[in-house]
């Protein structure tokens, strides 16, 4: 991926298309992910930094999914790669009403593994995200184009299209994470 950025740099379409053949490849075996970054918890989803560009221009990460967990409705603010490792998810797409205010569901998109869809503010970037199964975890393997953990985003209220600030930084817990910024953004935000 650090090549695919270095040769084609800001282009979106050129990342997004070269991005999700690298992402199709790596999901197409779940034999490596270490438990660390596999683990669900019983309370929340988690979002495990796997990798950041020392430039901060992408992240990986995995998102472990317990059984029925799912997110607000949320954005990116930045192109975004999902691929699907395990179990599956189903994505629902939503965008802001004609008038501004409210949401308004576009799709919904079902994601099995091997499978990999992007998001952007330019392909759509609002919706909400949910493990497909009650009963097992679901893991996905995300590329953003960005350090995610640091960037500003939204959780929306469906009814109202109402906007609040959203930084979710990561679970890791294991050797210092510099590339977790979460307090730096929030004070920085006050």
């Amino acid at each position: 991926m650090t090549r695919v950025v270095e040769e084609v740099g800001d282009d979106e379409p050129k990342l997004v298309a070269r991005g999700r053949w690298l992402l199709a490849d790596l999901v197409a075996n779940d034999d490596w992910l270490p438990d660390d970054f596999a683990t669900p918890d019983p309370e929340r989803y988690q979002q495990f930094l796997l990798y950041c560009d020392p430039h901060e221009r992408f992240s990986v990460v995995s998102f472990v999914w317990g059984p029925g967990q799912k997110t607000p409705v949320h954005d990116h603010t930045v192109w975004g790669l999902i691929g699907m490792l395990r179990g599956a998810e189903r994505s629902t797409n939503y965008e802001l009403g004609i008038d501004g205010t409210g949401l308004v569901k576009t799709e919904v998109i079902h994601l099995e593994p091997g499978d990999v869809t992007a998001v952007s503010p330019t392909v759509g970037d609002i919706h909400a995200v949910e493990n497909a199964y009650d009963d097992r975890a679901s893991i996905s393997v995300h590329i953003y184009g960005a350090n995610i953990g640091a960037v500003e985003r939204h959780i929306y209220e469906p009814k109202t299209g109402k906007a609040t600030l959203l930084v979710t930084g990561y679970t890791n817990s294991e050797t210092p994470n510099i590339w977790d910024r979460l307090e730096d953004v929030r004070a920085a935000a006050r």
